[in-house]
């Protein structure tokens, strides 16, 4: 059963809000002054000197993991496109020359413009071949195409960047672990 909520009724002066205005203008100027004299209770950020720290988990531009010998770990299943909402994720597949590798992506094309950042791609991908961990919250072009992330934009990434105890991230080419993914590569046990 519904609760059934009273309603006052107002009188003239009430429904014109007359007052309501006032009280409205009150609280905004009430909070300009207090920041106007206390700049320190209203805190901002030079940007773009100061940069706002992002956290580790944001959703952000996308990124394709690398193996240990620069390729791309993804084997164009087509599970990160085909669990996209937006449809912006493209794939071309190849076959691949490393026999533990059925296939490969010949193309792998994502359309910033039409990706809503759900991070529905990185959570269906059996590989972790794909993550939204870039930081890079600011994305800017001078044409639309400028949008479409090609797969060398998406493997143009630095391990440096990434923390240490990111040990998917320390396994790529100039990670702190990638001698090590390299020999487990070439012994047949790093696929």
């Amino acid at each position: 059963m519904a609760k059934v909520v009273p309603r006052p009724e107002l009188d003239a002066w009430q429904r014109l809000y007359i007052g309501e205005i006032f009280k409205g203008l009150l609280t905004t100027l009430s909070h300009a002054a207090r920041s106007l004299s206390d700049p320190a209770h209203f805190p901002t950020l030079q940007y773009p000197e100061q940069r706002p720290d992002i956290p580790r988990d944001y959703r952000a531009r996308h990124r394709l993991m690398k193996r240990a010998d620069g390729s791309p770990r993804c084997v164009a299943c087509y599970m990160c496109s085909t669990a996209c909402p937006a449809r912006c994720i493209h794939i071309v597949a190849e076959e691949s020359p490393d026999k533990h590798i059925e296939k490969r992506p010949a193309r792998f094309e994502i359309d910033l413009l039409l990706c809503v950042f759900c991070g529905y791609c990185v959570e269906a991908c059996p590989c972790d071949a794909i993550r939204m961990d870039t930081k890079q919250a600011v994305i800017v072009g001078d044409s639309r195409a400028s949008f479409v992330l090609t797969k060398e934009q998406l493997l143009d990434w630095d391990p440096k960047d990434y923390p240490p105890d990111d040990v998917q991230s320390q396994k790529a080419p100039g990670g702190l672990l990638h001698e090590q993914a390299l020999q487990e590569l070439r012994s047949g046990t790093g696929h």
